[in-house]
């Protein structure tokens, strides 16, 4: 009981959470305990979002590979990168997290014209990273005042606000310095691979403004299109049909944010009636493509 009070302060994200989008504006940051059970199905964000590993063990999978996690590891995941938890029977009960998601329009407005601080997330997919202890405590020191659900001192709260960006601000200097130095990236043994989704996702990358049915797929990688089904459903948590539309709308994505026009998206995407690809769209992102656009 005592180990917990310690944390009674904390903004808690339960474990059973399935919610992949944001509800506040700009960032969230929360503490999650235990095996997140709402997060086992392949998911991907237009933020970014970066995984401290606070205390005991946690597998995740980053398209398709499973790496094993342990405590003092930061992972930061780009934007429009597939992950989701990998279960492992009762191997996470003592896992503590905490979870910072981010707009990249935030980090540009925090970087000022000097600085990037968005360059950590140089990678499209998911990078590990371990520290020294004592940079690991200035981040986790500035990533659990942002989590902290009430000021822990007699602060107006008017100032919580200003006093999180600069948090924010300080975090993002100095993991941006710390992940420069490359001898930082924890190349750890996956403890997963498959070249199944890899092939999967080379086709659709190289088919994407055309039609693909499941059954393409299984030929893809050979295989029956009735065990092609089941066995891309137990690497990925998704189907293989929801996973071809989400990687639909991340090319979208990427074609919005260069500055595709609206109506041109949709058919260079793979998509043959634009009500189709806008009913996705909202469904995936909670905006139409236009408003994404224009947030970008």
């Amino acid at each position: 009981m005592a180990r917990r009070r310690r944390y009674d302060r904390m903004r808690i994200l339960d474990a059973a959470e399935e919610r992949q989008y944001m509800r506040e504006v700009d960032y969230e940051v929360y503490e999650k305990i235990g095996p997140p059970v709402g997060a086992t199905t392949f998911h991907y964000h237009t933020f970014y979002e970066i995984l401290f590993i606070a205390e005991g063990q946690f597998s995740m999978q980053v398209s398709d590979s499973v790496h094993e996690l342990r405590k003092g590891d930061f992972v930061l995941i780009g934007r429009n990168t597939p992950h989701r938890y990998y279960p492992a029977e009762k191997k996470h009960d003592d896992s503590r997290r905490i979870v910072l998601w981010i707009e990249a329009d935030l980090l540009k407005r925090l970087s000022g014209s000097d600085c990037d601080l968005s360059a950590c997330f140089r990678e499209e997919s998911a990078v590990i990273y371990h520290f020294p202890l004592n940079y690991e405590d200035i981040l986790n020191g500035f990533l659990t005042k942002l989590a902290m659900s009430e000021l822990v001192d007699n602060i107006n709260a008017e100032m919580r606000p200003v006093l999180d960006r600069g948090y924010l601000t300080l975090f993002f200097s100095y993991l941006n310095v710390l992940c420069a130095r490359h001898d930082y990236i924890y190349v750890d043994a996956a403890i997963m691979e498959n070249s199944l989704v890899e092939e999967i996702d080379r086709y659709i990358a190289a088919h994407i403004d055309e039609t693909i049915t499941v059954g393409d797929l299984a030929d893809v990688v050979h295989l029956s299109k009735y065990y092609f089904v089941r066995r891309f459903k137990e690497l990925t948590g998704v189907t293989a049909h929801t996973y071809l539309i989400n990687r639909r709308l991340m090319r979208a994505c990427e074609l919005l944010k260069d500055g595709e026009e609206v109506m041109n998206v949709y058919s260079k995407v793979g998509f043959s009636d634009y009500s189709v690809f806008l009913r996705n769209f909202r469904k995936t992102y909670g905006v139409s493509p236009r408003e994404y656009a224009r947030e970008e």
